[in-house]
């Protein structure tokens, strides 16, 4: 792994523009910004079709979008602060040690068909997140839980053992390890999210991925919002749900959502009033947004790392020489100053500086005389004898960018081929896990403000380690 770049934040973990409602369709026939600010439609465009709408199984930004609309945790975060506030429990207590919280269901919280939520549905869904049979690449986000961890591995197998608990229907009691600071700020992850147990149950086992519950007619969700259409690969809609515990403060009807992989056809939609939000901008007109006057361009910042995995299972990056020789020739400073218009921060560590007050030791920098002795080293002189390498990345023009940049600054120091192959966002995902790369693009936004969300993704044994 080497990161290339971060975006630091103490604001919103949302994305990188924030646009207005201004700009309106060209032509005579009424635009969706103009249509929506009527009717309290909100267009959204949200990057690539998601790989589905189950909180336990999807990892992906454009899942997450959708999936914080649909569903509700325990606990949600203030949009400006960050700090933890009351979401399906009214309310929490901590006990004095710090290792047993109790949740207070607010008995107001209902799921979209009208059902009253429970802390057993909590316990149900924790059970299924961790079973060994669903292969969850979040369940280690509850391994603060007591025994959780040992239940996800198979070591225990009877999961009363596990420190999760509903004391009454409304009560759900969590034992930790250890005192856990954020562990509150995991409830707003969506993998803890409950899921409805007779939905699930009714299309085949608990531990079943991608079965149709999640199918516009099935879905049974309980957050702001329901599913309303989702025409594959064209328009996720959802639309305001009537048994939502905090229905009145919502002010949105709906909103739809688009998924273009294109970010220059995204950007074109909001330009023509297609939009009223996109989450990315094509870097070649970041200078020109931000020079226009009245711009709704926003650069908002997020806690977060854009960088590269290296499969170290595989030759020539099993070699650990090799591997630092190809993060000691990318110049990060020369990557962000012309390829990304300066919007971002070099990184030379897995975690953002200044998370939580944490900034964390430059233990290597930009040098190309060493890394071209540690290639040599590894026995490849001036790139004799180099076995070659592919990139991969998800389709979009800019990580495409970013990889020609890498792959140009590669030949430039170090005298080595590298091709790049994209590859479409569910394809992309499937190769990542499955550890089918040798170099891939990745990116990583704080879950929760710890330095710990970032170490954690390379855990021995943790479910987001994909590089050997």
């Amino acid at each position: 792994m080497f990161p290339l770049h971060c975006r630091l934040v103490p604001t919103r973990i949302l994305g990188v523009i924030a646009l207005t409602c201004s700009l309106i369709a060209c032509g005579g026939g009424e635009s969706n910004v103009e249509s929506g600010n009527r009717e309290g439609i909100f267009y959204y465009g949200n990057g690539s079709e998601p790989q589905g709408l189950d909180p336990h199984v999807v990892t992906g930004v454009p899942e997450n979008h959708i999936i914080r609309a649909l569903f509700e945790g325990l606990a949600v975060k203030n949009p400006y602060t960050l700090e933890p506030e009351p979401g399906v429990a009214e309310s929490w207590d901590i006990s004095e040690d710090g290792r047993t919280v109790t949740f207070h269901i607010n008995p107001e919280a209902r799921w979209s068909n009208g059902e009253p939520m429970s802390a057993h549905d909590y316990v149900w869904s924790w059970k299924r997140l961790l079973s060994p049979a669903m292969g969850a690449e979040y369940n280690y986000m509850l391994f603060p839980v007591k025994n959780a961890k040992a239940f996800a591995t198979g070591e225990i197998t009877d999961f009363a053992e596990v420190g999760v608990k509903a004391l009454d229907d409304l009560t759900l009691q969590v034992t930790l390890t250890e005192r856990t600071p954020y562990f509150i700020q995991l409830m707003d992850h969506y993998s803890t999210f409950a899921v409805h147990r007779p939905t699930l149950e009714k299309f085949g086992k608990a531990t079943d991925r991608f079965t149709p519950w999640t199918r516009v007619e099935n879905m049974v969700s309980n957050g702001a919002f329901r599913l309303k259409e989702w025409a594959l690969n064209r328009r996720i809609e959802v639309e305001k749900s009537d048994t939502y515990w905090d229905r009145d403060k919502v002010r949105l009807n709906g909103v739809v959502y688009y998924p273009t992989e294109n970010v220059v056809s995204e950007e074109r939609m909001f330009r023509v009033g297609q939009l009223h939000y996109t989450q990315s901008v094509p870097l070649g007109k970041i200078p020109l947004y931000r020079d226009m006057e009245n711009s709704p361009y926003v650069q908002a910042p997020y806690l977060g790392t854009y960088y590269f995995l290296l499969n170290t299972t595989r030759p020539p990056l099993d070699d650990v020489r090799v591997r630092k020789a190809l993060s000691m020739s990318v110049d990060r400073d020369k990557l962000n100053k012309t390829v990304l218009k300066g919007a971002n921060v070099s990184a030379y560590s897995i975690t953002p500086p200044d998370t939580l007050g944490y900034y964390p030791p430059q233990l290597f920098s930009y040098d190309v005389a060493r890394a071209r002795e540690l290639l040599a080293e590894a026995g490849y002189p001036d790139g004799e004898g180099w076995p070659g390498l592919e990139l991969t990345y998800n389709t979009s023009e800019d990580h495409r960018k970013i990889a020609v940049a890498l792959q140009q600054m590669w030949k430039d120091a170090l005298n080595i081929e590298v091709t790049l192959t994209n590859q479409e966002w569910k394809v992309y995902l499937d190769s990542v896990t499955q550890m089918n790369f040798q170099i891939a693009r990745r990116g990583w936004i704080g879950d929760y403000v710890d330095p710990n969300n970032f170490l954690d993704l390379f855990l021995t044994g943790g479910g987001k380690t994909s590089t050997g």
